[in-house]
């Protein structure tokens, strides 16, 4: 069964809005958690609009002490270093909070949010990527990283060293909300989805996805089945707005076993 990590950043943001301390992102957790995900995800960015490193250390903390079974997933950019506004860098997050499963993109500081996957044409970048790679192993992380469905790259991951990938679906939910789950354009790309994974798991790599799948999409992606873990945040949160917290975690988790019950079918 595909697992759900749930990520907080949205939570964060509405909390940094006011800079209280009101929604707790430990308390959204908590309740995350007792609905059915089993895992946390953050993605702590250097200029701190969302998550900050006092909250990853606060759920590592919760999470080590009351939930040991639920995957802890840190999110960013491994040559992201220290700032001036108290960011510690990315390699002290993961070396200091120890989660369960470090995923690494390759975003920018200013980037609204995550819109491509690694790129290790480059033999410099790709040996970058390995040693990162077996400094956070080093640490007991799994590591991820965030790549686009193109066989090539896939295959310079796993000579990375990397444990997992995590497949960016960003243009497979465009392509959705544009055309609908049955248009022609919807399948080929739910395709290009599965034979990246098959590709993947061929190597002996695990396959994670993630970014702007929701209670639309998400069925139909996991159908392409092999899928070990969907990290979602934005839609959830706002699907929260409606339903709440809870119930959208469980319709979340509908939606896997659904997607899980249709597997070999798109």
């Amino acid at each position: 069964m595909t697992a759900l990590s749930v990520n907080l950043n949205k939570i964060a943001w509405l909390r940094n809005a006011r800079e209280g301390s009101r929604p707790s992102v430990v308390d959204a957790a908590r309740t995350i958690i007792a609905a059915g995900a089993q895992g946390i995800t953050v993605h702590p960015r250097p200029d701190q609009r969302h998550i900050r490193p006092a909250d990853v250390h606060a759920l590592a903390e919760m999470l080590a002490s009351d939930h040991p079974e639920i995957e802890f997933n840190i999110e960013g950019n491994p040559a992201a270093g220290p700032r001036d506004n108290g960011y510690p860098g990315f390699d002290h997050l993961i070396e200091s909070a120890r989660p369960h499963q470090a995923t690494l993109v390759p975003d920018g500081d200013g980037q609204l949010t995550s819109d491509h996957g690694w790129d290790l044409s480059d033999p410099d970048e790709a040996a970058r990527v390995a040693e990162v790679i077996a400094r956070y192993q080093g640490w007991g992380a799994r590591v991820s990283l965030f790549m686009d469905p193109a066989e090539d790259q896939i295959a310079r991951a796993k000579e990375c060293g990397t444990d997992r990938i995590e497949l960016y679906t960003g243009p497979y939910a465009v392509i959705v909300e544009e055309h609908g789950l049955d248009h022609p354009d919807a399948r080929a790309c739910r395709q290009t989805y599965l034979e990246a994974t098959r590709f993947a798991t061929r190597l002996g790599l695990g396959v994670n996805g993630g970014h702007d799948l929701n209670l639309d999409n998400l069925a139909a992606f996991v159908a392409i089945g092999d899928i070990d873990e969907v990290s979602i945040g934005h839609a959830l949160t706002a699907d929260a707005l409606e339903f709440g917290l809870s119930e959208s975690v469980r319709k979340y988790l509908d939606a896997i076993a659904q997607g899980t019950g249709q597997a070999g079918e798109s």
